[in-house]
């Protein structure tokens, strides 16, 4: 007997189920969160988009425009740089944009009589979509002291972010840019402690957080980010810039880290995984507890990647600064 006082009837929701969706969870008010059943689905990978696009995606557009099969052919190499280099995304909504733009292209040049041949290949995509659109080579380039590769979770799946450090004469402050939520401001100031305490540990004298003001910078600055798993990549990249010493190369982490070093389970595991593939990671080092996580994870997409299992931030320095551990020994 619910009553909608819009329409003045009254209706029988009894047997009635809401589904409701969303696209960030964290902005859903905690009320109605709290009286809702929460089924996480994971974003598609590459390679069940290139799937989707071959089967469904493209013969869709390619009869609403209007054109024979003999007309355009759209290769999975030209469906693989689309993926790559022209969307960003969970799902394979803009996917589809993409592909019926280059349909409707294809169409007018038919229509105008101009002679093309049928296959699109990767290169001539430039013709139909422009210049790409996403493309980010940093992770090739020789690592710097200063710079950690962290693996974030967004709403349109995994991301490869970059933590910069830098210091300069001053009294200790610290300065934290970025775009950041208030759990990574937090994470940031704990991974200063954390470097604080371990001094004597870690061979660095105690006097350069009093002569010196720090910057932490998280690329790219009109993103807004938060949450912990950047804990024990802000501490190796602060470790790297006292020490002088870049991380190992292709090697990026995730995970939370306490006061005491133990480093925490974080979420969105396979997404943050896909990202590092993506970005040609070879060594991926999470939390020891992500373990079973990995486990769930397509074995194509952990081909060639190397997972390291910290339960300590100990284990993140020896893995990171491999050479630090040998002098040890």
């Amino acid at each position: 007997n619910f009553l909608d006082h819009y329409l003045d009837l009254a209706f029988d929701l009894s047997k009635v189920m809401f589904i409701a969706t969303a696209n960030v969870q964290s902005e859903i008010p905690g009320p109605l969160r709290d009286r809702m059943e929460i089924i996480d689905l994971a974003g598609y990978i590459p390679e069940e988009k290139e799937e989707i696009a071959q089967r469904y995606l493209f013969p869709r557009q390619r009869k609403s425009n209007g054109l024979l099969a003999k007309d355009i052919v759209l290769g999975r190499p030209a469906l693989r740089r689309i993926i790559r280099e022209y969307t960003y995304e969970a799902g394979v909504r803009n996917l589809e944009r993409q592909i019926a733009k280059v349909c409707r292209k294809r169409a007018t040049q038919k229509v105008q009589g101009k002679k093309k041949t049928g296959n699109i290949s990767a290169k001539a995509l430039v013709e139909y979509l422009g210049p790409p659109k996403i493309h980010d080579d940093r992770v090739k380039q020789k690592p710097k002291a200063g710079l950690a590769l962290g693996l974030a979770w967004t709403s349109a799946g995994g991301e490869v972010l970059f933590i910069e450090a830098a210091k300069m004469h001053g009294k200790g402050g610290v300065r934290v840019t970025g775009h950041l939520g208030e759990v990574m401001q937090e994470s940031t100031r704990l991974a200063v402690s954390y470097v604080q305490s371990a001094c004597d540990h870690l061979a660095l004298e105690r006097k350069v957080f009093a002569e010196n003001d720090f910057h932490i910078h998280f690329p790219a600055g009109a993103v807004r980010k938060d949450g912990p798993s950047a804990g024990i990549t802000i501490t190796t990249a602060l470790i790297s810039l006292l020490t002088g010493k870049p991380i190992k190369p292709f090697l990026a982490m995730t995970g939370e880290m306490t006061l005491r070093g133990e480093v925490l389970p974080v979420g969105g595991i396979r997404e943050k995984v896909v990202a590092a593939r993506r970005a040609g990671i070879r060594t991926i080092i999470l939390p020891e507890k992500n373990k079973a996580d990995v486990d769930l994870i397509p074995d194509y997409v952990q081909k060639n990647i190397t997972f390291l299992f910290a339960a300590t931030y100990q284990d993140v320095l020896d893995w990171a600064f491999p050479e630090r551990k040998k002098r040890k020994k």
